[in-house]
This record gives structure tokens, sequence and C-alpha cells, in this order.
């Protein structure tokens, strides 16, 4: 039901560009289905759906991973962690993704001498300005479990990694859900910057064919309308997953 919506909303677009006394030439045939040239090209832009997907979900499992670790060291009693937290936090939430990600691909391979395909340098810098972000969310959710809980385990001689991981983590995991939902639909969006270094995924397919079809506004429809069925069934997987923890419960 909703791809036919999706449809129906691209083939009203050209309708509603007339209404308002547009000058644009209408050119759907570069993306129609109905024709051999246009199922050509949807199949051009579709065949990116799997690196987009692949670069966002590597990127997000990275970036909680590091983003609990990262967390935890503001936590400990440690003077230099919780130092170090801070300052990792501060700087990677303060660079922007697309200025991170030119660094990374073009910055490393003269400052380290280490030379990174497109697909690896999103991956880096999509993970080291999220995991900045992931660890504010872990903090919070874990400071948000009430003290007893820390003290009943310190009680029965827990270790400070047993403790979090059997005691504070779990309770605190159905909290952080809902944000962490959220940064993965984020995370999804910001992969389109990559394109900017050659990565082959949805938004770099569609600048290319605008170059060779001119058609900018028909194919970039299309390209809106597949960003919009990845987050309708990311969001919608979020919120089964929610309800399946029982979030709030």
């Amino acid at each position: 039901m909703i791809f036919r919506r999706l449809i129906a909303l691209a083939l009203l677009i050209p309708l509603l560009g007339g209404c308002a006394a547009s000058t644009y030439s209408w050119g759907w045939y570069a993306v129609l289905p109905l024709t051999d040239h246009g199922r050509d090209n949807l199949r051009f832009l579709v065949s990116g759906v799997g690196v987009t997907l692949l670069l966002s979900v590597i990127s997000i499992v990275f970036s909680v991973l590091l983003g609990m670790v990262v967390s935890l060291a503001s936590l400990s009693r440690n003077v230099f962690l919780r130092s170090f937290n801070r300052a990792y936090v501060e700087v990677f939430r303060s660079v922007p993704i697309l200025v991170m990600i030119l660094w990374v691909y073009y910055g490393l391979p003269v400052v380290l001498g280490i030379s990174l395909s497109p697909f690896v340098a999103g991956v880096v810098a999509m993970v080291a300005c999220d995991s900045a972000f992931q660890a504010e969310i872990f903090r919070g959710g874990i400071q948000s479990i009430h003290k007893g809980q820390s003290e009943a385990s310190d009680s029965l001689g827990l270790s400070y990694l047993d403790k979090m991981r059997f005691v504070i983590l779990p309770q605190a995991i159905k909290r952080i859900l809902p944000p962490l939902g959220n940064q993965f639909i984020y995370m999804l969006k910001m992969s389109s910057l990559v394109s900017v270094i050659g990565l082959m995924e949805l938004t770099r397919r569609a600048n290319e064919l605008t170059v060779v079809e001119y058609r900018p506004l028909e194919i970039y429809t299309v390209l809106l309308l597949e960003y919009l069925v990845l987050i309708l069934v990311a969001s919608h997987l979020v919120r089964r997953l929610e309800r399946r923890m029982d979030v709030g419960q």
C-alpha cells in the first residue's frame, strides 16, 4: 500500500508543477518503468540501495560499540579516562560529518600515509562523528538508572565491568533504544554525504544519471522516494523492536 501511494505521489508531481505555471519541461520518460530506457535507469538508481544500507548498518554498529566504551570511560573514577571522554565528545561532536569525510579520505594519506577506499573512509568518518553522540546517549541512559542498583551490585562484590554488563546496561538499553533508533535513521540519511568522495550509493548514482539524462528534477524525485521508503521501513522496524522490548515498562 505504501509503495502504491509513493508511486501515485511521483506521478502527481508534474501535474502540480503545471498548476504552478512552471516553465520547467517535465521528462518522466527518463525514469518511467514502462520503457526499457526508463527501467534501465531505475535499476541503476535502485542498485545503490545495498551500498547505502551496508554503509549505514556497519557505521551504526561500530559507532554504538565505540560510543558505549567512551561513555563507560566518562563514568569511571579515573580522572584521565573522564578527561579523555570529555575531549573525545567535544571534538568529534563539533566536526560536521561532511568535513570529517573529506578529511579522512584526503587527509589520512598525507598525514599518516594511509589510503582508504571511499567506503572505508565513509565508515571511519561516520563512526568517529556519530560515536560522540552515542557516548552521550549511553551516559544519559546509564545515569538514569537508580543508584540503588549500583550500590546493590557493589554489595555483591561485582567488579565495575560485571556491574555494567549484568545489572546497569541491560536496564539502560531499554531506555536508550528510542534515541539509538533515531541515530540509525540519522546515519541512513547522512550516508548520502559519502557521495562526495565517489562512493556509488544512492545519491552518487542519481548525480551521475542526472549528468547523462539532464533530467535533474525527475531523477532527484526518485531519489527522494528511495530515501523516504528506507526511512519509513527503518522507523517501522525500530518501533517494533521497542514494543518487543517493552520500552518504558
